[in-house]
């Protein structure tokens, strides 16, 4: 497993770890529903190290990286970003990734433990370009502050520059101790929130400052476990959980976000372009709001029923503390997905009502 740089410092609040992908991630500092609480009300603030970090150079790496994503990246301009896919030739995905412009070079940050299928992916169609690929995880890690307060936290720090103001937009900074520091607006949650890429030697440090700055606002340091359940509420999809490379990008509720109907080709374009042409995919990812009396929540691969048939496949499931309610991801047939439909749930518990809804499950407040 690939231990976090800050390792001992985790260690010194008390925290538990776990394994996601190979990596070492943080589960919990010890009390997970307050730390959930403080993304909700507060500010949570979480080492986001875990994920994996490429850079790409070279003067053709606009050009290239534009024509192998599903988000327009070739009118990126230095500090700007854009969420995009990477697919396969038959529009299967292969990662989701959030891309950032810097002043020569792209920074693409994506789930843990992907780095050598995406590197492997993307030096496949290298032939002529002037691009490289290098794995920017041991120069630079990465924090994260989420909640309604998280700017207030990012304030604590006196950086001296002005917070971006739009989501996926970001600051440099030449820091006189820290070194080259990007502040990315990165709301994860559909709340406030703030990214931080710092180079390696100056991790602790300003991880301290977090620590300190989060608490100042009634915030704390968050795990794992909250992260997760904060993302779910907001009705984000994971990748590696509630998406994989079985799936076509349009069937899993990322069209609006991560693709571009206008930039022109890209690997897997021509079959995501008449997906749309020709009509809705098969399938489509959809909520579900479980029966309240459930007790045991259902596993991925539990089947959804309608009118007798099989209709649904469930891909995860979450017992929300915000709505004091039960709610899944779940892939449903277009037949049966409409929003309001009643299905019939499969699962170790038996047979039980789950009812289509939209997303997110729970709003959150700016």
């Amino acid at each position: 497993m690939d231990a976090l740089p800050l390792h001992e410092l985790h260690q010194d609040l008390a925290a538990r770890f776990l394994a996601v992908n190979g990596c070492e991630v943080v589960e919990h500092y010890g009390d997970p529903a307050a730390e959930h609480a403080a993304l909700r009300a507060t500010a949570g603030l979480a080492d986001l190290g875990y994920r994996s970090r490429l850079c790409l150079t070279g003067a053709d790496r606009a050009r290239f990286l534009h024509g192998q994503v599903t988000n327009n990246v070739k009118d990126l301009r230095p500090g700007t970003g854009c969420y995009a896919a990477l697919v396969t030739a038959k529009g299967r995905l292969e990662s989701d990734l959030q891309i950032f412009a810097l002043a020569d070079e792209l920074l693409l940050d994506f789930e843990p433990g992907l780095t050598p299928e995406v590197s492997q992916r993307l030096e496949k169609f290298i032939i002529a370009d002037d691009v490289q690929i290098l794995d920017a995880a041991p120069h630079y890690g990465s924090l994260s502050v989420q909640g309604p307060l998280a700017a207030e936290v990012i304030k604590r720090l006196n950086l001296g520059v002005e917070l971006p103001a739009r989501p996926l937009t970001l600051a440099s900074l030449s820091h006189p101790v820290w070194g080259d520091l990007y502040l990315v607006k990165q709301p994860r949650f559909s709340t406030s929130g703030f990214d931080l890429f710092i180079p390696t030697a100056a991790l602790s440090a300003v991880w301290d400052q977090l620590v300190a700055a989060v608490r100042a606002v009634g915030g704390r340091p968050c795990g794992w476990q909250a992260w997760e359940t904060a993302r779910f509420e907001a009705g984000i999809p994971r990748f590696g959980l509630d998406m994989d490379a079985t799936n076509l990008a349009p069937e899993t509720g990322l069209e609006s976000r991560a693709i571009s109907y206008s930039k022109g080709c890209y690997i897997g374009q021509e079959v995501i372009a008449r997906i749309r042409t020709y009509g809705q995919v098969a399938k489509a990812l959809r909520g579900l709001r479980l029966a309240d009396h459930l007790t045991t929540l259902p596993l991925k691969g539990d089947r959804l029923f309608h009118a007798g048939h099989e209709v649904g496949v469930i891909t995860s499931a979450l017992a929300s503390p915000t709505l004091h309610a039960n709610f899944a991801f779940a892939y449903v047939r277009k037949e049966a997905n409409a929003i309001g439909t009643i299905l019939t749930l499969q699962s170790a518990a038996g047979e039980s009502p789950a009812q289509v809804v939209t997303l997110p499950f729970q709003p959150f407040t700016a």
